[in-house]
């Protein structure tokens, strides 16, 4: 059939086609898939409040319900055969295939459906005589409709109960009118448990679908959270290591005019070295520039750095969190990077500090050492209502970022009165602290 074809086809053609072939997937193909029903998981809302030796057994509970439906329902056809031996052919067929039937829907649902299906017409001539129903068929159809609406599709069940109604209706059709017939009662009855079953499945699959979406927007909030923190490293380390490579290529420009008649080896390594600080910075500008949104603009006013660590005790003293800062070893000033990292990691730690330890107080430590930054920030315990924090919880991970773009180590968690500390140590080559002192001069 062509395109052309299929699109002239009429909306009630198409509806058609859709709910046959709906029907040909569901209950046609594969039906002899050997699909062993699996145990209840341990996570459930009613399983996992019962203690661990019953919650073993608990898991199981779907599979005891169907044989014990089943053992019910082949004691009732063993003592309503019509037969006057109790073991005889029509107790098989009438109390123990119906049964058998109904486990089956535990290995090969569908086989069950269509068996318990096949079964309805045998039962009713070779049983008492219920048309189409004798009580033991009817119990054990109406749990195979059960069983096998829960492990399918919704629509499933829609064809299912399409298809029971078709042996009343032969009966009705073809033979003479039975008053004792059981194709009403099972119609409304299948009709009212399906519908029970088709509603907890679609609502049991809603809130997968909005586990699974939570689980995927939490990811997705986590992943750009980290993006977010890095292309701020990213722009902060583009501002620095530019401003570092301007200064090069201007004093390598000036430099040999400060020297009367330098020889020409050295205005050639001083143009040589303007011109591979110009090449650099370019580099860094389109490789770090990408990181950049179209609306951002660069700070006007300098980063912030270690110099600063006073202003922002104070600004945090006035929001109600009592700070104290201790400074050791030689101050000396270390390069802008480390700087700026060391500022924005004591700023998210105590900013953490007032998120999660209301009325706590804080000490601040910054250790100037032979080889590096020492960072020690501890807060004590909460005092105050902890209320939810609004934020995405990254705070410590935006921490980790900036250690590991210095090679530094770091540290978090609680300590034993019930508070946090942040302990991080930055590297600084004492070449680096050199020519940090050089470019100053």
């Amino acid at each position: 059939m062509s395109v052309t074809e299929t699109k002239t086809r009429s909306p009630e053609f198409r509806l058609a086609a859709g709910a046959i072939d709906g029907l040909r997937q569901d209950l046609f193909h594969h039906v002899l898939d050997y699909r062993p029903l699996g145990p209840l998981g341990t996570d459930g809302p009613v399983i996992r409040r019962l203690p661990k030796p019953i919650r073993t057994r608990a898991v199981w509970f779907p599979h005891a319900v169907v044989a014990a439906v089943a053992l019910i329902a082949l004691l009732g056809g063993v003592f309503s055969a019509n037969t006057y031996s109790p073991f005889g052919l029509a107790t098989l067929i009438t109390a123990f295939l119906p049964a058998a039937v109904l486990l089956m829907t535990l290995l090969r649902p569908v086989l069950a459906f269509w068996a318990s299906i096949a079964l309805v017409p045998v039962t009713a001539v070779v049983g008492s005589g219920d048309w189409p129903w004798s009580p033991h068929t009817f119990v054990c159809h109406l749990g195979v409709l059960i069983v096998v609406a829960a492990r399918t599709r919704p629509r499933t069940a829609a064809w299912m109960w399409a298809i029971t109604l078709l042996p009343g209706f032969l009966s009705a059709a073809l033979g003479p009118y039975n008053p004792s017939s059981t194709a009403g009662g099972m119609a409304f009855t299948s009709a009212l448990a399906l519908l029970v079953v088709t509603v907890v499945q679609t609502r049991r699959e809603a809130q997968r679908e909005v586990t699974v979406q939570r689980t995927v927007t939490a990811v997705e909030r986590d992943r750009r959270t980290l993006l977010e923190e890095r292309t701020t490293i990213a722009r902060e380390l583009h501002d620095v290591v530019a401003h570092h490579m301007s200064v090069v290529a201007i004093q390598a420009e000036a430099a040999p005019y400060r020297v009367e008649n330098p020889p020409p080896e050295l205005e050639q390594a001083f143009v040589t070295i303007r011109e591979n600080a110009v090449a650099a910075l370019t580099e860094l500008r389109r490789v770090l520039g990408v990181v950049r949104a179209e609306d951002y603009e660069a700070p006007d006013a300098p980063q912030p750095t270690l110099a600063e660590i006073g202003r922002l005790l104070d600004n945090v003293r006035e929001t109600g969190l009592e700070t104290e800062k201790t400074v050791t070893g030689a101050v000396r000033e270390l390069p802008q990077g480390v700087e700026l990292s060391a500022y924005r990691i004591v700023q998210e730690a105590l900013s953490n500090t007032l998120r999660h330890a209301p009325g706590a107080t804080a000490k601040v430590e910054i250790g100037y050492v032979l080889g590096g930054l020492g960072l020690r920030v501890v807060n004590g315990p909460p005092r105050g209502l902890v209320k939810p924090s609004p934020g995405a919880g990254h705070g410590i991970t935006g921490m980790r970022e900036r250690v590991a773009m210095l090679n530094g180590e770091m540290t978090a968690g609680a300590t034993e009165d019930g508070g946090y500390e942040v302990a991080v140590f930055l590297p600084v080559p004492a070449a680096e602290t050199a020519a940090t002192k050089g470019g100053t001069a």
